[in-house]
């Protein structure tokens, strides 16, 4: 699964947006193996409870992903790691696509349901 891993680079260029690891309390899980497993999460659209345990618990990588994006972490992440990507010339920052899959509803979504109250049919006849 190395596909949907941070490279050394790419991991040396946030590292530092990570506060170094409190010396009493519980120890910190490894933020590099958090950060894959929200990666892979992402990349295969997976729930997260299906997270490989390679990534630690699932709950655990839940929690960060929930955490750094109130506070803003994941922006300062992708946004580093975006600028990384366009230093070396592998994308193009003025050019950005959209994913246009679309999945259709089923035929039974279209129809417009009638708000009425249902009514067994024992009772009223």
């Amino acid at each position: 699964m190395t596909r949907h891993r941070l490279t050394d680079e790419q991991w040396d260029c946030i590292a530092d947006i990570f506060p170094p690891p409190a010396k009493t309390g519980r120890p910190h899980s490894d933020r590099r193996m958090i950060i894959d497993g929200i990666l892979w999460i992402m990349r295969t659209g997976s729930p997260w409870r299906d997270l490989p345990e390679e990534f630690g618990p699932w709950r655990t990588v839940w929690d960060l992903f929930n955490k750094w994006n109130a506070d803003g972490t994941l922006d300062e992440i992708l946004q580093r790691l975006r600028a990384l990507h366009v230093d070396a010339g592998a994308i193009d920052e003025e050019l950005w696509c959209i994913d246009g899959t679309i999945v259709r509803a089923a035929p039974l979504c279209r129809r417009r349901w009638k708000k009425t109250i249902q009514r067994n049919l024992m009772t009223t006849h």
